[in-house]
């Protein structure tokens, strides 16, 4: 299994449309997404207030930024099963 991490934050509409596009899109018998709001952490909220939503790999430290669509998000995740083989 593959962690993954979307940084996101209440009531962003860019937020929900990436939820969304990772619910369609993700293999969840690969990989597993938490959601982690960058309000709860000052670090966070400086690295990623104008960048979310954010799909991350915290093992190999990939990052995928908005605006992404199901295209990119297969890309990122096939890069991050290939860094970890």
């Amino acid at each position: 299994m593959h962690p993954l991490k979307l940084y996101t934050t209440l009531a962003c509409h860019l937020c929900e449309q990436a939820e969304e596009l990772l619910v369609q899109t993700l293999d969840i018998s690969v990989f597993e997404c938490e959601q982690v709001d960058i309000t709860t952490r000052d670090e966070l909220l400086q690295r990623y207030g104008t960048l979310i939503p954010v799909l991350a790999c915290g093992k190999s430290g990939q990052e995928l930024s908005w605006p992404f669509d199901s295209v990119d998000i297969d890309c990122f995740t096939r890069r991050i099963i290939e860094l970890a083989s």
